[in-house]
């Protein structure tokens, strides 16, 4: 259900994580699809409010943010070990449609959140 599944099965086709989302997802419908992608952006816009609250990325309500993005991406896509974390934490402001997508809560969010993660990924 992604507009990027070539690319992704490109670069993480051979990953543990990647058969793991196929088999995880393989029986979600077009509205489970929207429903479990909407709640993702619900957790960016709770990074975003928190951003536009003035919360620095290592407070402890920010972190516990962190934990719950990862949790949420565990239940939902694939287990999302704190290296995967770390690494779509740099995705996130790495490719501009990541960025973009993040960002539509607020300009930052991204960097932000990428941050936030590398501050949890780093204890």
């Amino acid at each position: 259900m992604y507009t990027y599944d070539a690319e992704v099965k490109q670069r993480f086709g051979n990953t543990e994580a990647y058969k793991e989302h196929t088999e995880k997802t393989a029986n979600y419908t077009k509205e489970k699809w929207q429903k479990v992608n909407d709640g993702l952006m619900s957790v960016f816009a709770k990074f975003a409010e928190c951003m536009n609250n003035g919360y620095s990325a290592d407070s402890d309500k920010v972190q516990v943010l962190v934990k719950e993005l990862q949790d949420y991406i565990t239940d939902n896509y694939y287990t999302c070990t704190n290296e995967i974390l770390a690494g779509l934490g740099f995705m996130y402001i790495a490719d501009e449609r990541f960025k973009n997508n993040i960002d539509k809560h607020a300009s930052g969010t991204a960097e932000f959140i990428s941050e936030t993660i590398k501050i949890y990924c780093n204890k």
